[in-house]
């Protein structure tokens, strides 16, 4: 069955059809054309189009449908929205292709994706709502547990492990915020737009958008139907929140390592080598970290199949699917994995404090401690890298110096400098909103 055809003399190539073909993925939408073709048969009997009786023919036969399709087989239709309505007309007979009227598969299938999408966006939003929750169960549990703060990798000043979960806790909630923003756009109805111009039938557009839960409809018919913003900035809030997974990602293949030995994964979200025994792979992490690409890659499709696109409609927007589906079962699955990988992670508190003790990562607290004794930053700056260039030389900490040794660089330092730079105080002395902190 075909939708079209009565201006072609010659049948469709073979090639050409499995070419154009988009069941194969789109009949994930299935369920919401369904839906979609209900709330739009209630608007045409709403317009007059469509009597009570063929109306109610056509919704009671959609409910069937719906119940009894498998949506796991792949019929050789070419597309879900033939599908649906061969489906109907071989239930309820010609009836059934009245339901087309006043309706395009462009209008349709915009349709389909924003309501396919508003699903998706729930769903997701609570996965993250749930891993935001396991972060900040995993920073209270080791709240005072310290640990090295790095700067281009390099050991920079002592915080704790929960402040350091607590900064993704903030990547999260701002990854969540941009999901909820984003469906403030796509809960916006294209139906009723027709395939480019709008459709002659006087169909209420705001009963059938109230029928479907939209907040709004579209108040453009070319831009409607030619619009996949909503899919872009879905994709890019999907590409941001993976670059998130993936930081926090190389963050443990690092600290699951035997070089740093912060944490060890549980044997659930890890794996072995085929040949060296001894392994255990960070491979949840780095399989995250991998993906991420994926996801941009998915980014990177849309923007170039949308970039050079005439209004209105273009076959070429058929592309956005596969990328869009796809990046949503990565997104999906990489968050359950994360998610359970974290909850499970050991965290080794000795391993960390120990890490922290090393690398002078109290040389800003001495500064600091100068200043407060009247020296102005930037000279007290110069005197605390001699006092380290010292203490390298003599291959010790700072706080292993004898006063005389220090009062040696700066006669206003006193014995008060070593409460001042023991790295328990340098987190409790600080001040500013967002600092870590220790509890007493």
């Amino acid at each position: 069955m075909k939708l079209w055809g009565g201006r072609f003399k010659g049948d469709t190539d073979k090639l050409m059809e499995d070419f154009n073909s988009s069941i194969s993925f789109d009949m994930r939408l299935f369920k919401y054309d369904v839906e979609g073709s209900i709330a739009h048969a209630k608007g045409l009997n709403k317009a007059g189009v469509l009597k009570d009786d063929e109306t109610k023919l056509i919704v009671d036969g959609l409910n069937e449908i719906l119940k009894e399709t498998d949506t796991g087989f792949i019929p050789d239709d070419e597309d879900v929205h033939t599908y649906v309505e061969r489906l109907l007309t071989e239930k309820i007979g010609d009836v059934g292709k009245k339901l087309h009227t006043g309706r395009s598969r462009n209008d349709q299938v915009a349709t389909d994706v924003r309501l396919y999408l508003r699903d998706v966006a729930g769903e997701i939003g609570k996965n993250i709502e749930t891993l935001i929750d396991t972060l900040k169960n995993k920073a209270f549990e080791h709240k005072n547990v310290i640990m090295p703060g790095y700067t281009h990798l390099q050991r920079a000043q002592p915080v704790t492990f929960g402040h350091h979960m607590m900064a993704y806790v903030e990547m999260f909630k701002r990854d969540l915020s941009r999901l909820n923003d984003m469906v403030k756009r796509v809960n916006v109805m294209p139906l009723g737009s027709g395939a480019l111009a709008g459709t002659s039938y006087n169909i209420d557009r705001m009963y059938v958008a109230k029928l479907l839960g939209f907040d709004d409809i579209t108040k453009n018919s070319l831009d409607a139907v030619s619009d996949r913003d909503f899919v872009i900035e879905f994709l890019s809030f999907s590409s941001i929140m993976m670059m998130h997974l993936s930081r926090f990602c190389e963050e443990i293949v690092l600290w699951s390592s035997k070089e740093f030995d912060f944490v060890e994964l549980d044997d659930r979200y890890s794996t072995g080598s085929s040949m060296m025994p001894q392994k255990k792979n960070p491979d949840a992490a780095e399989l995250i970290r991998g993906k991420a690409g994926r996801v941009y890659g998915s980014l990177m499709t849309l923007l170039t199949v949308m970039k050079g696109l005439p209004l209105a409609y273009n076959k070429d927007m058929q592309e956005d699917k596969e990328a869009l589906f796809d990046a949503i079962d990565t997104l999906k699955m990489s968050i359950a994995v994360f998610n359970g990988m974290v909850k499970t992670m050991k965290v080794k508190s000795d391993n960390m404090a120990n890490a922290a003790k090393y690398g002078y990562m109290n040389a800003t607290d001495f500064a600091d401690y100068l200043v407060f004794k009247g020296i102005p930053f930037r000279k007290a700056h110069e005197i605390t890298g001699k006092v380290v260039l010292y203490a390298i030389d003599k291959n010790c900490a700072i706080e292993d110096l004898s006063i005389d040794e220090l009062k040696s660089f700066c006669d206003v330092i006193d014995e008060d400098v070593y409460s001042a730079i023991d790295l328990r105080n340098t987190i409790k002395n600080k001040k500013t909103i967002g600092s870590p902190r220790l509890d007493d």
